[in-house]
């Protein structure tokens, strides 16, 4: 492609889990995403006052955020008069309309035979009433095609832009057109293959970038790239930004760059982006033996935020919950673990392979936000069957200024190799709160929680039993 004549897509995403729903692909108002486009052409200039037409735009084109460009040469031997963004897009009733007491050529049905007839166009109320060369007047009610001499000026056949300038150039010259256009967004897709043995816990990553493109626009040969962050719309953006502390990639892959406080993937070639399609593109390429971690987490209760307004003292609140261990997939996304890439928000599937016929099953899914490197990921993935918890209060002492109460929780492992359960208990009647006795150790982990860690042999239970004292001011 020539260098003079070139677009750059920078796509900005607000979708993080995944593909989107069919109805939002209806309306592309309702894609979430945006893209900045910049469309670099030559445009016919002439000098003096004349108009300087674009038609090379999408149809959800953001008006407001047009910027008409041109070297630094010949960027002062123009004005700008006004600019106009025309979408009263050509069809039958318009063409028709604009040619009321013009002359056209209809093709019609008389008998067996098609005949024409030329004459001025009057009315398309009820049909075509039509005055002929002879003065007389003609009804049409029912025709095979119209013939008209020209396309009326106003109508269009594309969006266009449409610039009144006050132009010192004539010829041609090079310029580059930017906007905002809804109907195009993009996510990432990451799939798993889990491997378990006596050795470790590993697992092969590979990534995918689904692009959508329902702009109402054409794009071939451009070049792409796609901005993973928070971008807040109603601040106008640094201008002229740089990008920097690339990270080194093979050619073949897509390079991420640090772009202001958000990360761009830039794709390493030329792609084609037809309107009403979805592109998908290898983020990276496949990475294999990754280092991980299957942490089985059984908290009953499900609390995972506690907001303490007022002491709860109702002796029944949590009595009793069976709950279900969760199964959840850990691993640190740091260069020692041959990762250490910004992974932009999507979907993660994890499958495993089956031993007896390779074949994978998938086990999970889950979606990770923006995740900067050096950062530990957790994708939950499910419910153990082999092992389940079952957690009572077995004794509750109200006091004039707090509470006491004792809860035993049972694991059951019938797995036939030891496990371990990482048992979480929120402390959710009180921010003051002390454990006075227990029978195995815990660690406070968060300011309202403590978590044991225990370990199962195989086909075994084991009960865990502590005493948790509150404390509140006296009313």
């Amino acid at each position: 492609m020539s260098e003079k004549e070139n677009t750059n897509i920078s796509i900005y995403s607000n979708n993080q889990h995944g593909a989107l729903h069919p109805n939002q692909l209806q309306n592309p108002h309702n894609i979430p995403g945006f893209a900045m486009i910049r469309q670099h052409k030559e445009l016919k200039f002439k000098k003096g006052k004349s108009q300087l037409f674009f038609d090379d735009v999408t149809e959800f084109i953001d008006p407001t955020t047009v910027s008409l460009k041109l070297n630094d040469n010949d960027q002062n031997k123009i004005s700008i008069i006004d600019q106009n963004y025309q979408f009263d897009l050509v069809d039958n009733n318009k063409l028709l309309q604009k040619y009321i007491g013009e002359s056209i050529t209809i093709n019609h049905n008389l008998g067996d035979t098609s005949v024409n007839t030329t004459g001025t166009l009057l009315s398309t109320q009820g049909g075509l009433i039509i005055k002929q060369g002879n003065e007389t007047i003609k009804t049409i009610n029912a025709w095979n095609h119209i013939t008209f001499n020209a396309l009326p000026e106003g109508l269009l056949t594309r969006p266009t832009l449409v610039w009144q300038i006050d132009s010192q150039l004539s010829g041609l010259h090079p310029v580059t057109v930017s906007y905002q256009s809804q109907g195009m967004t993009w996510w990432s897709d990451y799939n798993i293959t889990l491997n378990e043995s006596d050795s470790g816990c590993y697992m092969d990553l590979s990534a995918w970038v689904s692009i959508v493109n329902k702009s109402g626009g054409d794009f071939k040969n451009s070049q792409l790239k796609l901005i993973a962050g928070d971008v807040n719309r109603t601040t106008q953006q640094p201008q002229n930004i740089r990008a920097t502390g690339a990270k080194q990639f093979a050619e073949s892959d897509m390079t991420s760059e640090a772009l202001f406080e958000y990360h761009m993937y830039r794709l390493p070639h030329w792609v084609d982006l037809p309107n009403h399609s979805t592109k998908q593109v290898p983020l990276i390429n496949p990475i294999n033996n990754i280092q991980c971690k299957k942490i089985l987490t059984y908290n009953a209760t499900n609390l995972d935020q506690i907001n303490y307004h007022k002491p709860i003292t109702h002796s029944n609140y949590y009595r009793q919950n069976k709950g279900h261990v969760t199964a959840s997939l850990h691993f640190e996304n740091s260069p020692k673990n041959q990762l250490g890439i910004p992974l932009p928000a999507g979907r993660v599937r994890v499958n495993v392979s089956d031993a007896k016929d390779g074949s994978l099953e998938f086990i999970g899914e889950d979606s990770i936000d923006h995740t900067p490197k050096n950062e530990r990921l957790e994708l939950k993935l499910g419910q153990s069957f082999d092992v389940t918890g079952n957690r009572k209060q077995t004794d509750f002492t109200a006091e004039k200024s707090g509470l006491k109460e004792t809860f035993e929780i049972e694991l059951s492992n019938q797995k036939p190799h030891e496990t371990t359960v990482q048992v979480i208990e929120p402390m959710y009647r009180w921010s003051n709160w002390e454990v006075s006795s227990s029978t195995h150790k815990y660690k406070k982990t968060q300011s309202d929680r403590i978590n044991f860690e225990i370990k199962l042999p195989p086909e075994s239970k084991e009960t865990i039993k502590y005493t948790v004292q509150y404390h509140w001011p006296q009313q």
